[in-house]
């Protein structure tokens, strides 16, 4: 090969070359610049953004709020906040009398219309929907929030796990879900369409479907399937005036989780439910995902830093997750041992 041609010959490669690098460092740009739009996002509906008014879901219009799982924990406060602004209620659990507490407190302290329907949603019976539509059907209802929810005594290998047990957590935190959701969705058309207000789909999430974990299989795929489900939900029901979200959650303090003390990656049912109501369309940690949440400050953040790094999917996140779970399972059995030696 001659001089000339050999020197072409460099000039074509090092042209390639240059090619190759400009096009690495632009997609390096991008992903840089999308990394941190998404975090000034984050920061600016965690901290800066104002409190959603909940007036656009007809506050103060005389319509309703239906919640399951309302009797304790996250589903109570839900009532307690949203009869502080002015929703009357159809509170929906399995223990009667709780819901007859609630009801006098709730309508004594804020005014507000309370009704109460005790069914135990894990029988997925005929007659329990049957009652459901008929205490909802002749009320405005403008907001759903699906928070009856179901997780595993303690943690467990899949192969395992009671029958009962399994079929109790697919049926309450899939089947029922859905089938209330066809049943009040309707209801929510036709109301925040009368009211000249939109309305209101929230169902309770979990970092359990966020990230697949190890020896909560069960209820991990559970909450898996109510992402896509609220996802495709969200985007059937925008034509028509509803919003539809799905709330995820790291640990809260309640009879679900087990844990009693709050710290700062595990608020009370209180300071969850205020940041989730306050931020009612914005996705805080839940950045790349539609129709989703993560309103906690500290599990945005922690769900921001997990899906850019490690990634929800990765073997990494796995193992932890797997690790994890299992140090639990061991102190839950070495405790009901105790306590079975103590009998």
């Amino acid at each position: 090969m001659s001089f000339t041609a050999q020197f072409v010959a460099l000039g074509s490669e090092n042209r390639l070359l240059d090619g190759i690098l400009w096009l690495v460092f632009a997609i390096g740009v991008l992903k840089a610049t999308t990394l941190v739009l998404c975090f000034t996002s984050l920061i600016a509906d965690l901290f800066l953004l104002p409190r959603v008014n909940f007036g656009k879901y007809g506050a103060k219009k005389g319509t309703y709020a239906v919640i399951t799982g309302a009797s304790d924990g996250i589903g109570k406060e839900y009532a307690r906040q949203l009869a502080k602004r002015s929703f009357n209620l159809v509170l929906i659990s399995r223990t009667l009398s709780k819901l007859d507490t609630l009801k006098s407190e709730l309508e004594s302290t804020y005014n507000v219309k309370v009704r109460v329907l005790a069914v135990d949603i894990s029988e997925d019976s005929a007659e329990n929907y049957a009652r459901i539509k008929a205490i909802c059907s002749d009320v405005p209802v403008t907001v759903l929030i699906n928070n009856v929810g179901q997780s595993h005594s303690i943690p467990v290998p899949f192969l395992e796990t009671e029958n009962k047990e399994l079929r109790d957590i697919i049926t309450i935190n899939t089947t029922a879900t859905l089938a209330i959701t066809q049943i009040v969705a309707p209801l929510i058309v036709e109301s925040a369409k009368a009211a000249h207000c939109k309305g209101l789909v929230l169902t309770m999430g979990s970092f359990g479907g966020l990230l697949p974990t190890p020896l909560l299989a069960t209820y991990s795929g559970s909450k898996a399937f109510l992402q896509s489900w609220s996802a495709a939900l969200a985007g059937e029901l925008k034509p028509k005036n509803v919003d539809v979200e799905i709330v995820l959650s790291y640990l809260v303090t309640s009879a679900m989780s087990k844990i009693r003390k709050t710290s700062v990656m595990i608020p009370s049912p209180a300071q969850f439910v205020a940041a989730t109501l306050g931020s009612i369309g914005r996705r805080s940690g839940a950045q790349g995902r539609y129709g989703t949440m993560t309103p906690y400050w500290s599990h945005a953040l922690y769900q921001f830093v997990i899906e850019n790094t490690v990634g929800v999917y990765s073997k990494l996140a796995n193992s932890i997750n797997y690790t994890m779970h299992k140090s639990i399972r061991t102190r839950a059995l070495r405790k009901a041992a105790r306590q079975a030696k103590q009998q």
